[in-house]
């Protein structure tokens, strides 16, 4: 419906000065996390996400590339020699000592 009556396209709210005080605050300390992070390291834990698997910090929240997870299955490539693969019982061996 077209209206000649100017009308607001957002809904947005009024930011306060007190708001962006804060939220400038906090993108400042992030920032400073992050540049701790980059001097001394990250304090790198595994994340799975779907089926996407990385190393995410604790500290700032940065993510590796990480990898992707298929359902396909490494294949063999040769069968080896059964014989070097196989376990054998040791045997004891007694030694006298003085």
């Amino acid at each position: 419906m077209v209206t000649n009556y100017p009308q607001r396209l957002t809904a947005t709210t009024e930011i306060t000065a007190q708001q962006e005080a804060i939220s400038l605050f906090s993108r400042a300390l992030r920032h400073v996390g992050q540049w701790f992070c980059g001097i001394r390291g990250h304090d790198s834990v595994l994340h799975f996400e779907g089926k996407r698997v990385m190393m995410r910090c604790t500290s700032c929240g940065h993510d590796s590339a990480g990898w992707e997870i298929t359902g396909r299955a490494p294949r063999k490539r040769y069968d080896g020699d059964a014989r070097r693969h196989h376990l054998a019982a040791q045997r004891l061996v007694f030694r006298k000592s003085a």
